[in-house]
């Protein structure tokens, strides 16, 4: 029997994790990247019970929390330092099964990569969609155009095509060109990690904080080598990263006078070691997470804001998720559409709740501050489980297990 050949396009984590799934399915993969090496846009990633399981699934989960930090206990604080509420890490693990673990996301990319068969990653590789294919008939594959290693424009063929090329997917746009564009959550994120020499003695950075102010969030997250993750948010007009402008300045101008840690790890960070960037979630749900043999997957699909912290677990469900579906012995036709049935509801859904905490942190007026304070204060005294409630039905999330 002919083996079935797949393409990914985008060698992130979700595209990864796919090429991944679909190898230890039988499927001979490719995954094209646009880059010239496989270096994340990014810096930690949270993943969640749900994530861990899915990547279980892959025998390659105990490796990934060997490599990661557990997030034991957390904290919500106000921008002067004042404790709001305290999370326990001992009743997330009680109701979802196990805890968060944090990673840096050029570890974890390193981690998939290595598990894929020798030259399935070809970096240097921008790839368009040509045709979507058709999965009822045999003589007529996906087609992909792309640049082969010598450099001369080249156009393959695969019984499957999974797009995991990011919010503004030119795949998605191909296949659906009426569908809106993800749109502009009101809020831009910055990102960057401090080394461990340069974290080691730095007063409460060792423990996991978020503090939400006028505007904008400030997130502090410990690796498991002492490296230290840290993010903010801020409500501002889009664009503001595209001139060379200093970001650590920025985030001085606007957080440098929270509590500390916050000015220390500004402090202690290189400018270019700071990345930002602009906010986007869905504006709808697409028509369908397929079309033909193409198969969108990620942030090419279903864009969120990163309130829960489910973007790149949300792409390891997908990528497991159509693997399973695309078994050997199920037709593709059916197995897309499977993926679609699965996936749309549920990823829409964690759009929605996401999306509704990252507008709570776009409030500016302080007396609406100092109301959500008190009432995140009140709620963790008096009802401490609620917090967790959020990530009911996504954290718990089982993947599908072969009959």
């Amino acid at each position: 029997m002919r083996q079935r050949t797949a393409i990914v396009i985008g060698g992130g984590i979700g595209g990864l994790t796919a090429a991944l799934a679909l190898d230890r399915q039988g499927w001979q993969v490719t995954v094209l990247e646009r880059a010239a090496a496989l270096e994340p846009v990014g810096a930690g990633i949270g993943l969640a019970p749900n994530a861990q399981r899915a990547l279980d699934t892959l025998k390659v989960g105990d490796a990934v929390r060997d490599m990661a930090s557990w997030q034991l206990a957390g904290e919500i604080r106000r921008p002067d330092g004042r404790l709001l509420a305290r999370t326990d890490n001992a009743a997330a693990v009680r109701r979802f099964g196990g805890p968060v673990v944090i990673a840096h996301r050029a570890d974890l990319i390193a981690l998939l990569a290595d598990r894929l068969p020798d030259a399935a990653v070809r970096t240097g590789a921008p790839a368009t969609l040509v045709d979507p294919g058709d999965p009822l008939h045999a003589d007529r594959p996906a087609r992909v155009r792309t640049t082969a290693p010598d450099g001369t424009p080249a156009e393959l063929t695969a019984d499957l095509v999974v797009a995991a090329d990011g919010i503004h997917s030119a795949t998605r746009r191909t296949l659906f060109p009426d569908h809106p564009a993800p749109r502009y959550a009101g809020f831009t994120a910055w990102r960057f990690v401090v080394s461990a020499a340069d974290a080691a003695g730095l007063a409460d950075a060792g423990t996991a904080h978020e503090t939400w102010g006028p505007g904008g969030l400030w997130g502090t997250l410990p690796l498991h080598d002492g490296r230290i993750y840290a993010y903010a948010t801020a409500a501002v007009p889009p664009g503001g990263g595209r001139d060379g402008a200093d970001q650590r300045a920025e985030l001085r101008h606007r957080f440098g006078s929270w509590h500390r840690p916050v000015p220390e790890l500004l402090a202690a960070v290189h400018p270019a070691a700071v990345l930002r960037n602009d906010v986007y979630a869905a504006a709808a749900p697409p028509p369908a997470f397929h079309r033909g043999r193409v198969a969108l997957l990620g942030d090419a699909v279903h864009p969120m804001t990163p309130n829960l912290g489910q973007g790149g677990c949300q792409a390891i469900e997908d990528a497991v998720v159509l693997a399973h579906a695309a078994a050997p012995d199920t037709a593709l036709a059916a197995a897309l559409t499977a993926y679609t049935r699965q996936r749309l509801p549920r990823t829409m859904d964690v759009v929605r709740r996401s999306g509704r905490i990252g507008r709570l942190t776009t409030w500016r007026s302080r007396p609406a501050c100092a109301l959500r304070g008190a009432l995140v204060a009140a709620t963790a005294r008096l009802a401490p489980d609620l917090a967790l409630r959020g990530l009911d039905g996504i954290a718990d999330w089982r993947p599908p297990v072969a009959p």
